[in-house]
């Protein structure tokens, strides 16, 4: 006797599959989800993935667990999600170098792509361009004229090797056609510190972590790196329309499952999330930290990764930037 399923023409395995994927839907979460978190605790990632799994378990009645993994620049907790069983109970929210890393990285234990399913953009963290109060330079255009008058002798500090930080750095020197010295620190907080002492004059800093030394005084702002205005500061001009048309830099948080999760899971896991995002608590607590409420559908997220990997994998080949 033939196979059942030979008997069953395609368009009634369609709709059968897509019946059983709607009912598993219906059913879930049925236990505990994991959502992985490929750094240490603490930091914009980790808060970020708190605040929603905590929205997520009030709406479910089911604990959403928080799985630190920290290691590899994000990869060795990625690597994890990507392994898991694709039945929405686990989750990652990869850090910013997740789009980076496959042009940083000879190789990866994973496909960036293929190894996972989108489910939509949780935030957008724009940088802020920062300078010592000592640099004879009071916005972008002052800071482009005066590193074209001294080249090589300008610094810019970079949180390490690939980091949005670093990228920042080597795409505004690029865009403005300036000679400026890019110089590694262990971290974001050294490389303020080094700010702060005048060893290196500029530096692209998450906003909290530069915010309160420029209220007070001890740094200046110059521009912040998205593509509009941000809420928090909004006073402050984009590096765009400042003086360099077209640049844009932002860090972001994306919310994956691993590829092969069912597409009504996804469905509900994205209706959900993004009525989360739109909570004015949520939007209250992304305002402190630095961070612009994401959104959307789980293919505007693969397009917007696509279109990531590529601009900062042109910037990585023409820099020569490489970690072995």
């Amino acid at each position: 006797m033939r196979s059942a399923r030979y008997l069953l023409s395609p368009p009634v395995v369609l709709v059968a599959a897509f019946c059983a994927a709607t009912a598993f839907a219906q059913g879930y979460p049925n236990k505990p989800i994991r959502l992985i978190v490929p750094v240490a605790a603490g930091g914009g990632t980790d808060f970020t993935a708190r605040l929603i799994g905590q929205k997520l378990t009030d709406a479910w009645g089911q604990p959403v667990i928080i799985d630190n993994r920290p290691g590899a620049a994000g990869n060795l907790g990625v690597e994890i999600a990507a392994r898991s069983a694709p039945d929405g109970h686990t989750l990652v929210m990869p850090i910013t170098s997740f789009p980076i890393n496959p042009s940083l990285y000879r190789k990866l234990p994973f496909d960036t792509v293929k190894d996972f399913a989108p489910v939509t953009l949780v935030a957008l963290a724009p940088l802020l361009l920062v300078v010592n109060p000592s640099l004879q330079a009071t916005s972008v255009k002052e800071l482009v004229a005066l590193a074209k008058s001294r080249p090589g002798e300008l610094n810019f500090a970079n949180s390490g090797s690939g980091t949005t930080a670093h990228l920042a750095g080597e795409l505004f020197k690029r865009m403005a056609g300036i000679d400026i010295v890019s110089i590694p620190y262990k971290g974001g907080g050294p490389a303020v510190i080094a700010l702060l002492g005048g060893q290196v004059q500029i530096y692209f800093s998450t906003i909290p972590a530069a915010l309160a030394q420029v209220k007070a005084g001890k740094l200046r702002a110059l521009a912040v790196t998205s593509r509009e205005r941000v809420p928090q500061l909004p006073d402050m001009p984009t590096v765009a329309d400042a003086a360099l048309p077209g640049f844009e830099v932002v860090g972001w948080f994306g919310l994956f499952a691993p590829a092969g999760t069912p597409k009504a899971v996804i469905a509900l896991l994205n209706g959900e999330v993004v009525k989360v995002l739109a909570m004015p608590d949520v939007r209250e607590r992304f305002a402190a930290q630095g961070l612009i409420p994401g959104g959307g559908t789980p293919e505007a997220l693969a397009s917007f990764l696509k279109s990531e990997m590529a601009k900062w994998g042109k910037l990585i080949r023409e820099a020569g930037i490489r970690i072995e």
